[in-house]
């Protein structure tokens, strides 16, 4: 099953790592259509100053070996890795970020499908990112981003169309996809395929 909106979920209250308590969105399965036992899990919410990322595996992860956490780290895409992609589809532009499991993390800005703003990707200011290891391999983390600085980038707002990624099970690396791409090989390049955002109140999925 593939998503047709990406959810982001609205919260009235500044959000905090350590006491997130927000819905997880499964991607059951791969680019390929196979199923994943256990599936990869996902939330977006925005608490009115960041727009928060969490990404979820309940299986042992492989990240980059380079990757330090809390540490702006390239190439996080040749091993295991959460990435979440903002597409303004009006210019084109659409930022990627990935998020490692233990927290590392990359950005960069595209005017176009695998087309860099710049020559080097620069880290966005103000980036916060965590990450919690469980014994068994489960893992989860989750980065902070500046509203203002996703609005001054590719104005983000309602209009903004998104996709969540996982490239998972290093060195048999699997692709998976929260919006439907087309193509046989995987892509997640592909801003023209990504699904609007799907604002919720996160205030009342809390008391029912």
């Amino acid at each position: 099953m593939h998503w047709r909106v990406i959810p982001v979920f609205q919260s009235d209250t500044p959000l905090a790592w350590g006491e997130l308590d927000l819905p997880m969105v499964a991607v059951p399965r791969d680019w390929h259509g196979r199923a994943a036992d256990p599936p990869p899990a996902y939330a977006l919410a925005d608490d009115g100053t960041a727009l928060w990322f969490v990404a979820h595996h309940r299986a042992p992860a492989v990240p980059h070996p380079s990757a330090r956490p809390g540490v702006f780290t390239p190439q996080l895409w040749e091993y295991d890795v959460a990435e979440m992609f903002l597409a303004d589809p009006a210019s084109g532009r659409y930022l990627e970020f990935n998020l490692a499991p233990n927290a590392a993390w990359w950005n960069c800005e595209f005017t176009g499908p695998r087309q860099p703003a710049e020559p080097t990707a620069i880290a966005m200011p103000g980036v916060q990112s965590w990450a919690d290891l469980a014994a068994d391999g489960s893992w989860v983390a989750a980065m902070a981003l500046p509203l203002d600085m996703l609005r001054a980038r590719i104005g983000y707002g309602p209009q903004t169309y998104a996709n969540i990624t996982f490239i998972l099970g290093t060195p048999g690396q699997r692709f998976f996809s929260a919006a439907p791409l087309p193509g046989v090989a995987p892509d997640f390049h592909q801003p023209q395929a990504f699904q609007p955002l799907a604002t919720h109140p996160l205030a009342s999925l809390r008391h029912t």
